[in-house]
């Protein structure tokens, strides 16, 4: 998979170090606490380890004309394979209702198609209403659901050309 997308509003690259406090940022605004900035180089370096050993990556967001970051869109193993990996974003709310997670959405589904893989995944919380819209527009069906510590998740799948 390539580690550069460009969209017409967006550019997904690799990780940098320099990412470290904005993604604290980021994850912060999950409401369960700020990582350390060390915390998260540690996990970009972890990213960036396994994009080396599996060919996919979770790639950072920026806005072209702005050049901030503005969240995270790729592929991971998460809980499927690497044959039929699960697609992964995440936001600013400060970005979302923009159409940004689609836009990076369909950049990583044309990347992943690119590979020759047949399938992709993604797993989301059930009350994510949101999230759904996206992966709706992009195409993804609804497979099943499970229940798992923190609520129901809903499990969809997209098949790729």
């Amino acid at each position: 998979m390539p580690y550069h997308l460009e969209t017409e509003r967006l550019i997904l690259r690799p990780w940098a170090e320099s990412d470290a406090a904005e993604f604290c940022a980021l994850l912060s605004e999950r409401g369960k606490g700020t990582p350390t900035v060390e915390h998260i180089r540690t996990s970009i370096a972890e990213l960036l380890t396994a994009t080396a050993t599996t060919g996919i990556a979770l790639l950072p967001i920026q806005r072209r004309d702005e050049g901030d970051f503005i969240g995270y869109c790729g592929l991971i193993i998460g809980r499927s394979t690497l044959e039929e990996p699960e697609i992964a974003y995440e936001l600013f709310q400060r970005a979302h209702g923009r159409g940004y997670a689609t836009e990076a959405g369909r950049a990583v589904l044309d990347a992943a198609a690119a590979t020759g893989r047949k399938r992709l995944w993604s797993t989301v919380g059930a009350w994510n209403t949101p999230s759904l819209r996206v992966l709706e527009k992009l195409g993804f069906e609804r497979d099943h659901v499970s229940t798992e510590d923190n609520g129901e998740v809903v499990w969809l799948t997209r098949s790729l050309p």
